[in-house]
């Protein structure tokens, strides 16, 4: 337990030297914007509580930050980032949980219920859980190593979820590169925000499912993917046959799994990106293989990139004001 504690008191000193340095001179909150200092009076103690509990799951189980990391991802893509992820089903909601890109693979929620129960102890009615979900993804990220970045705040929380947004907007593992760029684009991201925030692969884990045709039969000729280094798809075979073993679990970076760095995009360059969707930055176009090359050879660049992405990504479509509400707990709506 000592440990879980020096892990939390190690986050919360990373996030106020991000916070307070350099000093931001205190603005007035506007309403129906996102604000950095929007809880500075309602609840001051906010972020310093989300660090602790994070700092303390992370301790727990190293794998959580990138789970933590991809549940921002995988709200702000759908209806923007407002927690309808979070809403198990319900009533007329059918829970974002059952879609394709999550049932299997998402997880966290009884680390965002800890950090919502905590919250809701210090400051009832306050926090919202979208908020939540973007200060754990920035928290994550500065315990693993990565940069860190102020979060604008303020947001509220949806009453409905879809799960048909879920299938049709997140990117997928075996979408081409042209099919992600739009779906980047539909959410206001550019190439340069794509290529960073898939940075995010430098932590984490895929399962056999996600790359299986890679192996073995990419374009449906049964060959496996030409891209591919032949010596790592080799060492993945055993554990992802051509049948069964589709949870088995992959490291989406195995030289360095538990580091935020910038080694992704030097296992793209050596042809050695797990997924297909990570390979083709190289492979399908000139613009992102640049990307990937920069990246590559300067780490200083990719945070500072990825930093600003992931603040233009928590912007995508808020719910602000009187819109939505502030759940009490992460899973349901509020019953008025």
């Amino acid at each position: 337990m000592k440990g879980a504690m020096a892990a939390a008191a190690l986050v919360s000193l990373a996030v106020a030297a991000i916070f307070f340095s350099p000093p931001a001179a205190a603005s007035p909150v506007q309403w129906g914007k996102l604000d950095p200092h929007f809880y500075d009076h309602s609840c001051p103690q906010a972020q310093q509580i989300v660090a602790s509990i994070v700092g303390k799951a992370h301790y727990q189980d190293p794998r959580m930050a990138a789970s933590l990391l991809r549940l921002h991802f995988h709200d702000c893509f759908v209806k923007g980032c407002d927690a309808s992820l979070l809403l198990d089903s319900s009533g007329s909601i059918v829970s974002e949980k059952r879609s394709n890109p999550n049932k299997d693979s998402a997880r966290g929620f009884e680390v965002i219920d800890e950090i919502k129960a905590a919250l809701e102890a210090a400051c009832p009615g306050t926090v919202s859980c979208a908020d939540i979900l973007a200060l754990a993804a920035r928290d994550s990220t500065v315990m693993t190593g990565g940069p860190g970045w102020i979060v604008p705040l303020g947001r509220r929380d949806a009453r409905g979820a879809s799960v048909q947004g879920s299938n049709n907007d997140i990117p997928a593992p075996n979408n081409t590169l042209p099919t992600i760029i739009t779906k980047f684009k539909l959410q206001g991201l550019d190439i340069v925000d794509l290529v960073a925030l898939l940075g995010s692969h430098t932590i984490g884990d895929s399962r056999c499912t996600s790359f299986r045709q890679r192996l073995y039969n990419q374009t449906g000729n049964g060959l496996p993917d030409f891209t591919l280094d032949a010596s790592y798809a080799a060492s993945l075979r055993p554990r992802c046959p051509r049948s069964g073993g589709d949870q088995n679990l992959f490291f989406l970076d195995p030289v360095t799994p538990f580091n935020f760095d910038n080694q992704y995009y030097k296992n793209i360059l050596a042809h050695r990106g797990l997924l297909a969707s990570d390979e083709v930055l190289l492979t399908g176009s000139p613009a992102t293989a640049g990307l990937v090359k920069l990246y590559a050879a300067d780490q200083g660049v990719f945070f500072q990139h990825f930093a600003q992405s992931m603040v233009k990504m928590g912007n995508i479509s808020p719910l602000t004001g009187a819109q939505g509400e502030i759940r009490k707990h992460c899973r349901r709506v509020n019953h008025n």
